[in-house]
């Protein structure tokens, strides 16, 4: 089942009351069942704005000051980290920028999908499950005993997809999916990833730096820059009718113009 994301006035802050402000009262709704991307250049407060969400941020002196992000009509902010738990990775779950580093080296990728149904469902079906689950990114089960140094950066990443989307999650995160990944397949990925998005009627937030990889596989866009969000609206009204001058220039950079 699906549920709305809506954060509300976030507030991030990194060095304590004195510090610097990298998120400045950020807004957005990812509808259930509809998929949104969050586009900005690198620093422009995208992955924190992700890790936000399940308050995992990236290095101990930031810290959330302000503002909501309600899961339904859940405010995951006021969670306890055991009740918080129930939700990472199993209701929403992150599929991460560099596969090479977030998957572990010595478990095999069925041991990996495995782990997370595994903590949210329990072991009894998890290898049927998880089969399943790698299937429907396109690995058979001949995938299933071995390593991640064994596969291409583009297996890797379907390991990962197949890992977040098993145990069920209601919203999938997709933070810079395609990071290192050459041209062809950057748009495999993506659009595996929009795929399964629509056959599993998850809610999908795509966050990247390139905004001519949301075009066709996102419904609404978020533009944030320097920690704002700047503009946001349909994809189709941003790209024929982009109001601020940053999303201009990224839809000229999309465009290699």
């Amino acid at each position: 089942m699906s549920a709305d994301l809506k954060i509300e006035h976030l507030t991030v802050t990194i060095g304590g009351p004195t510090g610097s402000t990298v998120l400045k009262d950020v807004s957005l709704e990812v509808p259930a069942g509809r998929s949104v991307a969050l586009v900005g250049e690198s620093g422009a407060g995208k992955s924190m704005t992700a890790f936000s969400i399940i308050r995992l941020l990236p290095t101990d002196a930031a810290a959330i000051t302000g503002g909501r992000v309600l899961f339904g009509d859940v405010d995951l902010l006021q969670l306890s980290e055991e009740q918080l738990s129930r939700y990472r990775g199993g209701r929403i779950a992150i599929v991460f920028q560099e596969p090479g580093t977030a998957l572990n080296p010595v478990l095999t990728v069925g041991q990996q999908v495995v782990e997370g149904i595994e903590i949210h469902h329990g072991k009894r079906g998890a290898r049927e499950r998880a089969l399943e689950a790698m299937k429907q990114v396109g690995l058979d089960q001949s995938f299933y005993g071995r390593y991640p140094h064994m596969l291409s950066g583009g297996q890797r990443q379907r390991v990962l997809i197949a890992s977040a989307i098993a145990p069920g999650p209601a919203l999938l995160i997709a933070d810079e999916p395609t990071s290192g990944l050459d041209v062809t397949v950057q748009a495999q990925i993506l659009d595996l990833i929009y795929r399964v998005q629509q056959e599993l009627k998850m809610s999908l937030l795509l966050i990247t730096h390139n905004l001519g990889l949301v075009a066709q596989r996102t419904e609404s866009v978020y533009v944030i820059r320097r920690g704002e969000i700047v503009e946001h609206g349909p994809t189709r009204e941003i790209f024929a009718n982009p109001q601020h001058p940053y999303t201009r220039m990224l839809i000229r950079l999309a465009q290699g113009i």
